[in-house]
């Protein structure tokens, strides 16, 4: 393997993670080590580092928070660039935000609210970098990126940089044309209304609430497992199916949220897998739905 560390020795003003467990960077605290790990503090730091992959032929993997992530346990190979909480300007003109994609989207929903603007209360709960969020069309409680999303500023693996605007992400439910493009996003652009702060405020609180009360927010998770299928919630199929508190080694079906997995304690990447195939076969059998994962997985098998 080339020296990894030479290569990208200068790229980014924070110093290189090697052999850096992935369950540091993931909310549901799993995954192997990724080769080395680099955090670009701006999208300069992110081309050199491009750059550099493109001409030594490094593979590369970008990740945001990791809260939408299952990866391998054997890890990652090549470099993985974090952008969660790197890319984080923040810059608004009137009733339009632009933040750097590394900024949480429950920090760019509580910057709208302290501005007076409606739009993104949706977001107040749902982890992960508004990069990400828009990658995934992420959403909740009748709202989602691709209501309020103007604009995008994305890059690819030569360091092209161009902007797309909303009508060219072909949004679709928890799907971009971003997805397999080879474009990852730097920065995004929302468009929002003025709003009654108290309005606002409540709302947020309001989504809050139901998210501590009926989310099992006390362990690791990435987040809602499946998509959700035409007709159904995937969480009400598995609890009929009888798999509510289900359990694969350290992973488990919620027992307070069937639609979503948990890391109970030393739970492997192989575990999730093996539920999350479980789940569907069971389902399917009793249903005749076939349940398509939302997470997304990386990593050597």
């Amino acid at each position: 393997m080339p020296d990894l560390q030479k290569i990208f020795a200068g790229c980014t003003q924070k110093p290189l993670l090697l052999a850096e467990p992935m369950r540091r960077h993931t909310s549901f605290r799993i995954g192997g080590p990724a080769d080395v790990m680099a955090l670009p503090q701006n999208e300069s730091e992110l081309q050199a580092l491009l750059l550099k992959a493109r001409a030594s032929q490094t593979p590369v993997t970008l990740i945001g928070n990791g809260s939408n992530l299952l990866v391998r346990d054997k890890g990652i190979r090549g470099l993985v660039i974090k952008l969660g909480n790197m890319l984080n300007d923040i810059e608004v003109k009137g009733s339009s935000i632009t933040f750097g994609s590394g900024v949480s989207l429950a920090l760019a929903s509580k910057k709208a609210a302290s501005l007076g603007l409606s739009g993104l209360e949706f977001a107040v709960g749902i982890p992960g970098s508004i990069g990400g969020a828009v990658y995934m069309n992420a959403g909740a409680y009748d709202g989602e990126m691709s209501k309020v999303v103007a604009a995008v500023r994305v890059m690819n693996a030569a360091g092209k940089l161009k902007e797309l605007k909303a009508e060219q992400l072909d949004f679709a439910y928890r799907h971009t044309a971003l997805q397999g493009s080879g474009w990852f996003v730097t920065s995004v652009t929302v468009a929002l209304q003025p709003g009654e702060q108290e309005a606002i405020d409540a709302k947020m609180a309001d989504f809050s609430q139901r998210r501590i009360s009926k989310q099992p927010l006390e362990l690791p998770s990435a987040g809602s497992m499946f998509k959700r299928p035409p007709g159904y919630f995937a969480g009400t199929l598995i609890e009929q199916t009888g798999l509510k508190g289900y359990t694969v080694g350290g992973a488990q079906v919620s027992r307070k949220h069937a639609g979503f997995v948990v890391n109970i304690g030393g739970a492997t990447a192989a575990d999730v897998l093996q539920l999350i195939a479980d789940v569907q076969e069971e389902v399917y059998a009793a249903h005749g739905v076939r349940l398509e994962p939302e997470v997304l997985v990386l990593g050597e098998e």
